[in-house]
């Protein structure tokens, strides 16, 4: 072992050196010493081991200079060029510093002092247009959050092949936007009251949004009551409804991708008020290594069914191979709360008024190949026309997610073991998009199951299972509850009070085979999809949005609860909410 004395000398060798430095430089600028590093770093450019260190002693030189002069913003942007893999240049005027990349490029137009004037971004081929958020960025000096920005950029071309091709596919890409922006401005009837969320949910390709300062188009295409609900104390344009970028991606396989728009001027439509697409031929199209992209934000866990839908409708652009299979309720939890599923998962949801439910979702029961699916993290196609299809299934599964979703609760892992709960329910699949609720009401001694039916993002279906009740009304109102709020709880909660004001009306007279199938067991009661279609009333149900988000029954509500969210004030809303705006006979 190396003894004190063997270590003096090298500890003093370690201090003459640093002193020999320090006064070697104390007459240097800053300027001077920016210079030799880059020069240190031009010779070691080959060898990473060497160049890396030098690289972050030239980011802390220039943290610590906070690009306060001309020399020093040159520098901090040269950094951040190297750093996302881009090349950089100055004017001859020295006075533009440009960030390079093979389908983009930046202006960075500087002024005396290292102050900033303004940013462009100019795509191949198109004149440069002027980046408020960029420049937003330099001008505070979040240099960070800059090269973050340009990160996106980076990412948003990083398509395989030469100049060339990622010219070709960048074009193509241009096609499909204007011909969503033409699809989107066709007329069509509205379904709801509330404009924003008729667009986003009805709309034939959502609420489209283009893409700025070069980041992608945006659609967005589901957004559920309590999304409109919490919507109501947001400032700004940030939506809270589910979205899509559309972007391109590579591919192992050659795609035929326009190149140039597919609906003419003016648009021609079909008898279902789609448009017209002339065909792929040579003449509009290529045949490009890529194809188009919805990135979904955030990733959708989707049953195998929807996923076998969509990759139909892509023409089997859409695989499932290398996809991670698991049952539905596990992967909305692993995105939800990153918690391990095992056996299954007991969730307790507080309601107004002290009132707490419990949920349980049996694992073995949800283990079945029909609920199984996967996290989708992009859509792949390669058509305009398959996006209006796409997003009804993307729609479908949301509501179907939204539901389960609202039986979870971030109270699950601190469960009170003397805690009295209202109801106790047991969520057990059916069919794909069927589930049902067993329960048993605080004065009865029997079963009861509420089958739901996702039919599509649009409508859905209940049906009520008690001994000695059987009131197809008291279905067609849990519907209009749950299509109004899209939660089961609060279903749940309507459902006791509706039941409870019913013991002091007279009893209808029982089905007789129906009393017979809810006679109590101890396992939970199945109904086929079927049964509930044969039992379903006739009349159809309006959509879930019945009431806008500026009405007075809205404006009138807890603002309160609203700007400050929370579980039991959000549902303090929803039950007057959900309630209101429901024909008299039903109440």
């Amino acid at each position: 072992m190396e003894s004190k004395s063997e270590r003096a000398p090298a500890s003093m060798k370690t201090k003459t050196l640093m002193s020999a430095l320090k006064s070697k430089y104390a007459d240097k600028s800053w300027n001077e010493t920016m210079q030799l590093v880059r020069r240190c770093m031009d010779k070691t450019r080959g060898d990473g081991r060497v160049s890396e260190p030098i690289t972050q002693c030239l980011e802390k030189i220039n943290e610590a200079l906070n690009a306060s002069s001309l020399t020093g913003m040159v520098s901090r942007l040269e950094m951040i060029a190297k750093q996302r893999g881009l090349g950089s240049h100055l004017s001859p005027t020295e006075t533009v510093c440009y960030l390079t990349a093979d389908l983009f490029y930046i202006e960075v137009l500087l002024l005396p002092g290292g102050r900033v004037e303004d940013v462009r971004a100019a795509h191949r081929g198109e004149a440069p247009v002027s980046s408020p958020s960029l420049l937003q960025l330099l001008r505070m000096k979040k240099f960070q959050e800059f090269s973050l920005k340009l990160d996106d950029l980076v990412s948003f071309y990083n398509i395989q092949g030469d100049s060339d091709v990622k010219a070709k596919i960048y074009s193509a890409l241009r096609h499909l936007e204007t011909d969503l922006f033409k699809i989107s401005h066709l007329p069509r009837s509205l379904r709801e009251s509330d404009l924003h969320v008729d667009l986003i949910m009805n709309g034939r390709i959502g609420n489209v949004q283009p893409g700025r300062d070069g980041t992608p188009m945006t659609v967005e295409y589901y957004i559920s009551p309590l999304d409109v609900l919490m919507g109501l104390s947001d400032t700004g344009d940030v939506s809270r409804g589910r979205i899509a970028l559309v972007m391109v991606g590579n591919s192992d396989t050659s795609h035929r991708l326009q190149i140039e728009s597919l609906i003419s001027s003016p648009p021609q439509v079909d008898t279902l008020g789609f448009p017209v697409f002339q065909p792929l031929t040579d003449s509009c199209s290529e045949l490009l290594p890529a194809t188009f992209l919805l990135k979904l934000q955030p990733p959708l866990p989707m049953l195998s069914s929807f996923i076998e839908k969509m990759s139909t409708i892509t023409d089997g652009v859409m695989s499932e191979t290398h996809l991670q299979v698991e049952p539905l309720p596990q992967l909305l939890i692993k995105q939800n709360f990153q918690i391990s599923w095992t056996d299954g998962i007991q969730f307790v949801v507080p309601l107004p008024a002290s009132e707490y439910h419990s949920y349980v979702f049996p694992g073995a029961e949800w283990g079945c190949e029909s609920w199984k699916g996967a996290l989708i993290h992009t859509v792949p196609f390669h058509h305009p026309g398959h996006i209006p299809a796409l997003l009804n299934v993307l729609r479908h599964q949301s509501a179907v997610n939204v539901l389960m979703e609202s039986c979870f609760s971030n109270h699950n892992h601190y469960i009170d073991a003397g805690l009295q709960y209202d109801l106790r329910c047991e969520v057990l699949p059916e069919s794909d998009h069927c589930l049902s609720v067993t329960f048993s009401l605080d004065d009865s001694n029997h079963l009861a199951v509420l089958q739901v039916t996702v039919e599509d993002s649009h409508q859905m279906g209940c049906r009520l299972l008690m001994p000695d009740l059987v009131d197809h009304k008291l279905d067609d109102y849990i519907s209009r509850v749950l299509m109004r709020c899209m939660s089961i709880p609060i279903t749940m909660r309507a459902i006791r009070k509706k039941v409870s004001s019913l013991t002091t009306r007279p009893v209808p007279v029982p089905d007789p085979e129906l009393s017979t199938a809810m006679e109590i067991t101890s396992t939970p009661l199945s109904v086929s999809h079927e049964a509930v279609q044969e039992e379903r009333t006739a009349s159809s149900s309006p959509g879930y949005y019945l009431m806008s988000v500026s009405s007075p029954v809205a404006d009138n509500a807890n603002t309160d609860a609203v700007a400050n969210p929370s579980p039991c004030a959000s549902l303090a809303v929803y039950s007057h909410w959900v309630t209101s705006g429901l024909p008299a006979e039903l109440l």
